[in-house]
């Protein structure tokens, strides 16, 4: 016999609404934004602040105050509560971004004026930051020397990071607790004491020369503390049940590891490789230090000077001239287009499902 037990009408939730539902809140909310900006125009207009930061400034003071206004008048204390933590928390949001949308702005506005197809074709062999033709010479060298140095960098820190987190994670032996504690010292070095590590153990006693693949040494060192700690933060959101279902069926702690624990972790693991080239892609101290700065296409990592766009960027500044700011603006525009491919390429990657 099945008992049907009734749930009053009133204990009931009500679904939620989107904000915005319908025509008559998004005209409530432009009507008070458009009072808002007249308040705060004439404010600005009317008092000694001045400035894009006084208007900025008074429109996140006013809005927020109209806005709980109008909603308590109409539906309530509760509701007037509620919107004016929403917009509070609209508002950091945007103050949030505004950094990263102004410093894209500024790049794109102050590098696109350099682009042209010779900077994807030549090198700086022939030219040099300060020629007055912006067209002579490019920095495909630039380009291919900081793709080259940052995947040498993934390759030795990649493997390092991950197998440090399994330990963590998975084994937790009697080393643990220094481990983690090195890679969390690890994670607030500074680039420079990376580059003059490997300038005074590698450079100096053993091969007496700059090459690519010192400076991605000296890149790894800083990228295996943020993937360490990142795939171990991962790792640890996977349930337990897990590595004991592995256990159960007769596997070896290794092969559950394998077979269960990193491809249920594979999309976060892709995030703290992703972490790990955002912390090193501008790093310019171990680079000037390490690479030479070469002015030529080197595709060889272990022999020759080799330019990276991180130290295209810190000769450009340093010149001096305008078309040498010109040619550095445009350096630093293409590198964060690189980064972004990268990024994309990663999480693509990171997203795709086994067929099987």
């Amino acid at each position: 016999m099945t008992t049907t037990v009734s749930t009053p009408s009133s204990i009931i939730p009500e679904p939620r609404r989107p904000w915005l539902a319908t025509p008559r809140q998004r005209a409530e909310v432009f009507a008070v934004i458009f009072i808002a900006a007249i308040i705060d125009i004439s404010l600005v207009a009317i008092t000694p602040l001045k400035g894009k930061l006084a208007y900025l400034g008074l429109f996140l003071i006013i809005y927020p105050a109209l806005d709980y206004l109008v909603v308590r008048a109409q539906r309530g204390k509760s509701a007037g509560s509620d919107a004016l933590f929403r917009a509070l928390v609209n508002f950091s949001m945007a103050i949030a971004l505004l950094p990263i949308v102004s410093i894209l702005w500024t790049v794109w506005s102050r590098g696109h004026k350099g682009l042209h197809w010779n900077l994807f074709t030549q090198d700086m062999h022939s030219a040099s930051v300060t020629d007055p033709v912006l067209t002579h010479g490019g920095l495909i060298h630039a380009v291919i020397g900081s793709i080259l140095i940052v995947v040498a960098a993934l390759v030795v820190a990649v493997p390092l990071g991950l197998l440090t987190a399994i330990y963590l994670t998975e084994i937790q032996g009697k080393f643990t607790r220094p481990i983690k504690f090195l890679v969390q010292s690890m994670s607030g070095v500074p680039s420079i004491v990376a580059g003059l590590f490997i300038l005074a153990a590698i450079v100096y006693p053993v091969t007496k020369t700059f090459n690519g693949f010192e400076g991605s040494l000296a890149l790894a060192i800083l990228m295996i503390p943020t993937i360490a700690r990142t795939a171990e933060e991962v790792l640890l959101l996977i349930p337990h049940d897990l590595r004991e279902t592995g256990l159960a069926l007769g596997g070896t702690q290794w092969r559950t590891v394998q077979k269960i624990i990193l491809p249920a972790a594979r999309s976060g693991l892709v995030t703290a490789m992703i972490l790990g080239v955002a912390r090193v892609a501008g790093e310019t101290a171990p680079i000037v230090l390490l690479t030479g700065g070469g002015d030529t296409t080197n595709w060889n990592l272990f022999n020759g000077p080799m330019g990276t766009l991180p130290f295209y960027i810190w000769k450009g500044f340093g010149a001096g001239t305008d078309e040498s700011f010109q040619r550095a603006w445009t350096g630093i525009l293409v590198l964060l287009v690189v980064v972004l491919v990268l990024f994309a390429l990663a999480r693509f990657l990171g997203g795709r499902r086994n067929s099987k």
